[in-house]
C-alpha cells in the first residue's frame, strides 16, 4: 500500500519550487588530484595533498565522492592548519559543499571570504557529540554575492578530539543541495516498511518515531526513483500505533517519499535467493550488508548466527546483530534484527553468546534458559542483554556497560575448573593492540584479570585436544586474522607454548568465531567466518564461509590446527560423478557431464613425475606445483607438503567462491572469486609428466534456500 499521507505533504512542497531552468553547476573543487593544486597550506592539518579516504587511527569517513578528499586529520587531531582557495567569481545563486569532522564553530570550519572577511561559514554536522566522520551538503545562499570575488578557506585550528574538518565537492550550484528536516504521519498497518536504495546515493537519516519516542534512527542511500533495490524495516512490533517518519531530503529528493510503502511482504523479493550471485549454500543475509558472524550458540537443537548487519543499504554500516537459525549448519532461516542499536551512533558491535544454564546471572524467567549475549556498544562500553525466548527477542541488561576498556568484541565463555565466566576481548593501550581478559561470577560484574599482546579485533578462545587425546588440551587464542597461539590457561592467565601459526591462506577470511554450549556428545569445536566476498549489484553483499570442524594434529612442524568442511555438507549433496583412476600425462582434461555452478570435489592425485598438478575451476586455475610445494589460487598462495607423493584436496565451489582444504585440513584457503558468466565445468591438468588421480569424486550440490514463490 502506498503511503496515502504523502500527496498532502508533498504537493505544497513541489508547487513552491523555482520553475526556472537550473544552470549547469559550476565545479570549485573536487580534491581528486595528487596535491592541492593552486590552493595555499599553512600548517600541517590537510598533509602534501588530499586524503584518500580514512586516515590512520581515524574512525571511518564516509560520505565523500571519488577518491579524494580534504582531510586535515593529518597527523591526528593535534595538528593545525589552514588551506585557502585561488580567487573565484561568483556566478551562481548557492556553493555547495560536503562538509564533515569537529563540530567547532570558526575552528573546524570552511569559510567564504569576500574582501577579507569571512561572510559565511560552517562547522562539521551534528549527527552525533562533538561531531561526525559522515560527509553531507551544505549550502550557503549567495544571491546577494553575484559578481563578486571570493576565496574558500577550510580551517583546522582545533587541537584534541573531533580537533579535524573534512570537506569535498565544492560547487557552485543553481539550487541548495542540503537536506531538509521532513515529516511523514502514518498508521503502521502492515509488518513492513519498505524503502528504495541506490547503491551510491547520498546517505539520508530516517528516523521513525513511536509515542513521541525514536525507535529506529539509521541512514539510507535513498533512491529517487529506479531504485536498484528495496530494504525493509520490520514495523510489526508497533502495529496499529500512530507514527512520525522524520527524513532528511532535498528539495530535489523528494520523488523518494511516493516510492515508500507499507506491505506485509517484501517488495522485490520475486527472486529472492535466486539472485544472480546469491551464494547458494553459503549463508547471506536477505537485504543489506554482513560482516562478523556474533553470538555462535547452540540450544535446544538450533545453532543460531548472529552477525554484524546493515539492514538498509549494500555497505558497512548502521550496525546491528542479525540472525539466522539452522537445525543443521547448512540450512539457514533468516529470523527479525536480534539486537537493534541504543540511538543512532551507539551501534551494536560484535561480541559472543552463551547459555546461562545455571541462571547465575538470575536473567531467566520462564522454562527456557537465559541466551546472554555479549556485545560492543559503541558509545557505552562493552554491554550484554539476555532472552528468555530461545534466541527470539533480547532485553538490554540495565547495568550496562559491564566493562569500560577501550576495545571491543567480548568473547564470553563458561570456565569449569575455576566455575567462573571468563571474556576475553580487544584492548588497546596507547599503542599495545592485544586481548584482556575478565572473570565474573554472575555476568554482571567483571575483574580484570590478564592481558596478552599482539592481537587485533574479534579475540576467540577455546580449549581443543591434541589428536583427540583429552590429557593434551591446549587453550586456543586468536584475532580476527586467524594466526593463532597454542597455551594454557588457569581461569585467568593464558602462558603460550608457542608462538602464532597462521591458520588462513585466503582472502575471504575474518573475524571467525566459534559455537558455544554445544552437546557433549558432539565433541567438535565448530567453527564460521566471515566470507568477505562482495556481490556486487545485488540486493545483497558479502556471506557466511562454510562451518569448518577445527582440530589439532601433530606434525613435523609441531601440533596445528587444521580446518575441514563439517559433515553435514553431505546433506546437500546431488549427483555424484566419480572419475577416480583419471591418468594425466602433461595435459588438462575436462570432466564430462557435471551440471551447474555447485561442487563439492574430493582429489587425491598422486603425483608422479608431473612438475604442476590442478584444477581449472569455471575457469579459475587451483595450481600445485611440485617443487617448491606451493598451492596456487588467484593471489593467495599456501605451502602444502604432499603426503608421500600425493596431494589431497577438497574444494566446496560456490558463485563467489572457493573454499579449498589441502592436504587433510592443514591448509584452509578461502578465495573469494567470481568467475566469467560463461565459464562452467571443471576440468583437471598436469604440466611436465604425469599424474594419477586415485580418488576424484564430484557432487553436484543443491541449494540450501527456499524457492522464493513459497515465501
Amino acid at each position: 500500500m502506498v503511503l496515502r499521507a504523502l500527496t498532502a505533504i508533498i504537493m505544497p512542497l513541489l508547487v513552491s519550487l523555482p520553475l526556472l531552468a537550473a544552470e549547469e553547476d559550476l565545479l570549485v573543487a573536487d580534491f581528486e588530484g595528487a596535491d592541492y593544486g593552486d590552493w595555499k597550506t599553512e600548517g600541517t592539518a590537510f598533509g602534501p595533498g588530499p586524503a584518500r579516504g580514512t586516515l590512520p587511527n581515524q574512525m571511518p569517513v564516509t560520505g565523500f565522492r571519488g577518491k579524494g578528499l580534504v582531510n586535515s586529520y593529518w597527523g591526528g587531531d593535534g595538528s593545525t592548519g589552514t588551506l585557502t582557495s585561488p580567487p573565484l567569481r561568483i556566478q551562481r545563486p548557492w556553493i555547495s559543499f560536503l562538509i564533515g569532522g569537529g563540530l567547532y564553530p570558526g575552528e573546524t570550519c570552511i569559510n567564504l571570504l569576500v574582501d577579507g572577511r569571512v561572510v559565511r561559514t560552517a562547522t562539521g554536522p551534528n549527527d552525533r557529540p562533538g561531531g561526525s566522520e559522515r560527509l553531507a551538503w551544505r549550502s550557503w545562499n549567495i544571491m546577494d554575492l553575484q559578481g563578486k570575488e571570493a576565496v574558500i578557506q577550510i580551517v583546522d585550528s582545533r587541537r584534541g578530539g573531533w580537533g579535524h574538518v573534512n570537506i569535498d565537492h565544492i560547487l557552485q550550484t543553481s539550487a541548495s543541495l542540503e537536506e531538509v528536516p521532513r515529516t511523514m504521519q502514518l498508521t503502521l498497518t502492515k509488518r513492513y516498511l519498505n524503502l528504495p536504495v541506490k547503491t551510491g546515493a547520498d546517505k539520508r537519516r530516517v528516523r521513525l518515531e513511536v509515542a513521541g519516542k525514536t525507535v529506529r534512527e539509521f541512514e539510507i542511500e535513498l533512491a529517487v526513483s529506479d531504485p536498484d533495490f528495496w530494504v525493509f524495516l520490520d514495523v510489526s512490533a508497533f502495529k496499529g500505533q500512530q507514527a512520525v517518519l522524520h527524513l532528511g531530503l532535498t528539495d530535489q529528493e523528494l520523488g523518494a517519499l511516493e516510492l515508500l510503502s507499507q506491505d506485509d511482504t517484501l517488495r522485490g523479493a520475486e527472486n529472492l535467493y535466486r539472485e544472480k550471485l546469491r551464494p547458494q549454500f553459503h549463508f547471506s543475509t536477505r537485504r543489506g550488508w554482513n560482516n562478523d558472524p556474533n553470538g555462535l550458540v547452540y540450544y535446544k537443537g538450533e545453532y543460531h548466527l548472529f552477525y554484524q548487519h546493515n539492514p538498509y543499504g549494500w555497505g558497512w554500516g548502521n550496525m546491528h546483530w542479525g540472525h539466522a537459525v539452522s537445525p543443521d549448519l547448512v540450512h539457514w532461516e533468516e529470523l527479525p534484527i536480534a539486537l537493534y542499536p541504543r540511538e543512532f551512533g551507539d551501534w551494536a558491535f560484535s561480541g559472543s553468546a552463551v547459555v546461562d544454564r545455571q541462571n547465575t546471572g538470575g536473567f531467566q524467567t520462564g522454562s527456557e534458559k537465559a541466551i546472554v549475549a555479549a556485545y560492543t556498544s559503541t558509545g557505552r562500553g562493552q554491554c550484554i542483554a539476555y532472552s528468555n525466548d530461545c534466541g527470539r527477542t533480547f532485553t538490554d541488561y540495565k547495568g550496562n556497560p559491564v566493562v569500560t576498556n577501550k576495545g571491543r568484541d567480548p568473547k564470553v565463555l563458561w570456565h569449569e575448573p575455576t566455575h567462573s565466566w571468563i571474556m576475553a576481548v580487544y584492548d588497546e593501550q596507547g599503542e599495545s593492540k592485544g586481548i584482556a581478559f575478565y572473570t565474573s561470577s554472575d555476568l554482571k560484574t567483571w575483574t580484570f584479570a590478564s592481558r596478552v599482546d599482539g592481537y587485533y579485533e574479534c579475540p576467540e578462545f577455546f580449549p581443543l585436544a591434541v589428536d583427540g587425546n583429552p590429557a593434551n588440551t591446549p587453550w586456543v587464542l586468536y584475532a580476527a586474522d586467524g594466526a593463532y597461539a597454542l597455551g594454557d590457561f588457569d581461569g585467568k592467565t593464558f602462558t603460550m607454548r608457542s608462538g602464532k601459526h597462521r591458520f588462513n591462506y585466503g582472502n575471504g577470511f575474518y573475524a571467525s568465531q566459534t559455537f558455544s554450549d554445544l552437546p557433549a556428545e558432539d565433541g567438535r569445536r565448530l567453527q564460521i567466518a566471515w566470507g568477505r566476498m562482495a556481490s556486487p549489484g545485488m540486493p545483497f553483499n558479502q556471506m557466511m564461509d562454510f562451518p569448518v570442524e577445527l582440530t589439532l594434529h601433530t606434525t613435523p612442524e609441531g601440533v596445528r590446527m587444521f580446518a575441514n568442511p563439517v559433515a553435514e555438507i553431505a546433506g546437500i549433496h546431488g549427483r555424484k560423478h566419480d572419475f577416480t583412476g583419471l591418468e594425466l600425462a602433461d595435459e588438462e582434461k575436462p570432466l564430462p557431464g557435471l551440471q551447474g555452478d555447485l561442487f563439492h570435489v574430493d582429489l587425491q592425485i598422486t603425483l608422479e613425475e608431473c612438475k604442476q598438478v590442478g584444477l581449472r575451476i569455471r575457469g579459475v586455475p587451483l595450481v600445485y606445483d611440485v617443487q617448491t610445494r606451493e598451492l596456487k589460487c588467484g593471489d593467495c598462495t599456501a605451502h602444502a607438503e604432499p603426503v608421500g607423493d600425493m596431494l589431497l584436496l577438497e574444494i566446496l565451489v560456490d558463485r563467489t567462491s572457493l573454499e579449498i582444504f589441502a592436504q587433510g585440513g592443514s591448509v584452509y584457503m578461502p578465495v573469494a572469486v567470481i568467475p566469467a558468466e560463461d565459464a562452467q565445468g571443471i576440468s583437471v591438468t598436469a604440466t611436465g609428466g604425469r599424474a594419477v588421480c586415485t580418488t576424484l569424486e564430484v557432487f553436484e550440490l543443491t541449494s540450501i534456500w527456499p524457492d522464493p514463490a513459497g515465501l
